[in-house]
């Protein structure tokens, strides 16, 4: 009598591979993530959800030299400079935190909050900088963005100054730098609106080069179309759904008459794609 062949076990949910994943033996960091975008294409996460977890997890491996505004970019006072100069590079810079130097660049005396600095104006007070300086912190370049954030954390400082091994002003890095690696581009309302203007830009080849974080409504307006925006807000989520994961450089797709490339994307999110009108 023959014995009947052992059958095939039913296929893991997602959820049975992420509990495995994270028990028993450990499993590498890259396991975990495809467990994750497992989840994320059978509509388990959401594209954002992902992105942020991803973003927490490969945060440990960058550095503050991966993320720092450099020296050159830094927009840093003087400390003799007259008080109205001051004033008007506070305002026109819009910043809420500006190192202030001696006459050398590496010898930074603290930080000035612009807070600080228009409440002194405010009261009609004889403003002395010195007096409005915060403590300086200063990191090397070489430290891990994760404990950097645990140590603004903790010590409710919001920047610090970036020193190479030569002891030098390197750069600076503000505790927005560090959560941006995690959840993307954080815009406040001193930020340049130009980039509203670049978001859809037109191509030498006549597609449009559209930025994958444009309002699907400004698409629409853009174009005269009617795409829909009622389960996404804009079109790098758009794409990325009907996609069905998360694309990479190349990948394309047409949509409501719309012939779709992806022209920029990183491990963790689509950027940027070109788009024409599709040709039936």
């Amino acid at each position: 009598m023959s014995e009947d062949p052992p059958s095939t076990p039913p296929p893991r949910s997602w959820f049975e591979r992420i509990t495995q994943a994270l028990s028993g033996e450990p499993q590498s960091r890259e396991e975990l993530i495809e467990e994750l975008r497992h989840a994320q294409a059978n509509g388990l996460l959401s594209n954002d959800t992902l992105s942020m977890v991803e973003g927490a997890i490969e945060v440990a491996d960058l550095t503050v030299s991966d993320v720092m505004v450099p020296r050159a970019q830094m927009v840093s006072l003087p400390i003799d400079a007259p008080l109205k100069q001051i004033l008007a590079d506070v305002l026109e810079s819009g910043h809420s935190r500006f190192p202030v130097h001696a006459g050398d660049k590496d010898e930074i005396l603290g930080i000035l909050l612009a807070k600080d600095l228009l409440r002194c104006f405010a009261e009609g007070a004889d403003c002395d900088i010195r007096k409005l300086l915060r403590p300086v912190t200063m990191i090397p370049e070489s430290k891990r963005l994760n404990i950097l954030l645990k140590e603004f954390r903790l010590s409710r400082n919001h920047m610090a100054i970036v020193v190479d091994e030569y002891g030098g002003v390197a750069g600076l890095i503000t505790i927005e730098d560090v959560l941006e690696q995690i959840v993307g581009d954080i815009g406040d309302e001193h930020d340049d609106d130009d980039d509203k203007h670049t978001m859809i830009q037109a191509a030498p080849n006549g597609d449009f080069l559209v930025n994958a974080l444009t309002p699907i409504a400004e698409f629409n307006e853009r174009f005269g179309c009617n795409l829909s925006d009622e389960a996404f807000d804009t079109v790098g989520g758009m794409i990325t759904s009907e996609i069905g994961h998360l694309p990479e450089v190349g990948e394309e797709t047409t949509l409501g008459g719309f012939h779709f490339q992806v022209t920029k994307a990183d491990a963790r999110r689509v950027q940027q794609f070109a788009v024409r009108v599709h040709e039936a």
